[in-house]
C-alpha cells in the first residue's frame, strides 16, 4: 500500500456512471481526466489514458452495477492501465460494489464472489478502495488493501428529518438489516420494527410475521439496496395490512431489476428514497421515487484521502 503526501490528483472514470464521476469533480473543482474506453468488435474493454499519471494520486470512478461484468472489467483494466502509467496511487471509487451479496458459503459448494472480486481488484494494482453501504459490513475483511467504506445513512436521515413525520418508527424488512435500522433510528430517537420473513429461493421473499408495533404509525423500511423489489413491497403490503399508517422506503443501491418498478408502483410505499450510487435511466423515475445524490460525500472523501485527513470524522454526531 503506497502512502505519503502526493502533490497532485487526478479523476477517471469508467462507463458505469459518467454522470456521478462528472458531478463528484466538479465538486473537487477538477475535471475527468481524459480517458476512452471502448470495445473491440468482440467485447474486449479497450482502456486508453490521454495525460500523464506519473507519480499522481488516481481515483476511478467506476460502481459495478448492470451490465456487472462488464463495469468490473472496465474497473480492472482502468487499474492496470494507470498502475503501468506509474501512479503514485491507485484508488478505485465504488459507489456500488457488485457481487456484494455472495459474501459467504450459504449452502455446500457455494463460491464466496465477494471475496472473489475484492482478489481481483487488488490483484489488478488498487492501493485503496472506497465504496459505500456494502451488503455485509465484513467484506472490508475480504480485501488485503485499505478500504474506505462511507455510509449513506446521513444523507438519508437529513432527508426524512425535513420531512418531520410524526409517530414514527423505523423498520428492518428482515433480520441483516437490523443494525441498518436501529442507526436510522438512533439520531431521531425511535424505535424499531423487524420483519420476519424467509426468503425460498433467490429474489423471492415470504413475509412471515413482523416484531414491533407499527399499528397507526409512520414507517421507513430501511434496506441497503432495492433489487427486485419483492422483500420491500412486501413488507410495505403487510405492513398496511397490520395497520401501519403511511410508509416509506429508503434504500442506498438502485438495482430496480426485473418487475422491480411494476412491484413498487403497484405498491402501497407513498414515497421511496434512493440514493445515486447506481445510474437511475429517466423510464425508471416514477413518481414514487426521489433520488439523492451521493457526490458531495464521496467528493469530501477523496479529499481526505489526498490530504491524509480523517474520513470516520465525517459521520461522528
Amino acid at each position: 500500500m503506497k502512502s505519503g503526501v502526493f502533490a497532485d490528483y487526478k479523476i477517471f472514470a469508467g462507463n458505469a456512471h459518467p454522470e456521478l464521476a462528472e458531478e463528484i469533480a466538479g465538486i473537487m473543482g477538477r475535471t475527468l481526466g481524459k480517458a476512452t474506453v471502448s470495445k473491440f468488435s468482440d467485447g474486449e474493454v479497450s482502456v486508453s489514458l490521454w495525460e500523464t499519471v506519473r507519480g499522481l494520486d488516481t481515483y476511478i470512478i467506476q460502481p459495478t452495477c448492470d451490465p456487472v461484468n462488464d463495469n468490473l472489467m472496465e474497473l480492472c483494466i482502468m487499474i492496470d492501465a494507470v498502475k503501468r502509467a506509474s501512479a503514485g496511487r491507485i484508488n478505485a471509487v465504488v459507489p456500488y460494489y457488485g457481487y456484494a451479496r455472495q459474501d459467504r458459503k450459504a449452502k455446500a459448494r457455494d463460491p464466496i464472489t465477494a471475496k472473489l472480486v475484492a482478489d481481483i481488484i487488488s490483484t489488478a494494482g488498487a492501493d485503496r478502495v472506497v465504496t459505500m453501504d456494502l451488503h455485509a459490513s465484513q467484506i472490508q475483511g475480504y480485501f488485503n488493501i485499505p478500504v474506505d467504506h462511507l455510509k449513506g445513512m446521513p444523507i438519508l436521515v437529513k432527508y426524512f428529518r425535513e420531512k418531520d413525520l410524526d409517530d414514527l418508527v423505523i423498520v428492518s424488512p428482515d433480520h441483516g438489516s437490523v443494525s441498518r435500522a436501529r442507526s436510522m433510528a438512533h439520531p431521531f430517537d425511535v424505535p424499531i420494527a423487524i420483519i420476519d420473513k424467509r426468503r425460498p429461493k433467490a429474489n423471492v421473499s415470504e413475509i412471515m410475521n413482523i416484531i414491533g408495533d407499527i399499528e397507526g404509525k409512520n414507517c421507513i423500511l430501511v434496506d441497503d439496496m432495492i433489487d427486485t423489489a419483492g422483500t420491500i413491497c412486501n413488507a410495505a403490503n403487510a405492513m398496511v395490512a397490520m395497520g401501519a399508517k403511511d410508509v416509506y422506503a429508503a434504500a442506498t443501491h438502485p438495482i430496480l431489476s426485473g418487475p422491480a418498478l411494476e412491484r413498487i408502483e403497484a405498491s402501497v410505499i407513498k414515497e421511496m428514497i434512493l440514493l445515486n450510487t447506481i445510474p437511475i435511466p429517466p423510464e425508471k423515475m416514477l413518481s414514487k421515487i426521489k433520488v439523492l445524490s451521493v457526490a458531495p460525500l464521496f467528493a469530501e472523501a477523496m479529499i481526505r484521502i489526498f490530504t491524509n485527513d480523517s474520513i470516520s470524522r465525517l459521520f461522528d454526531e
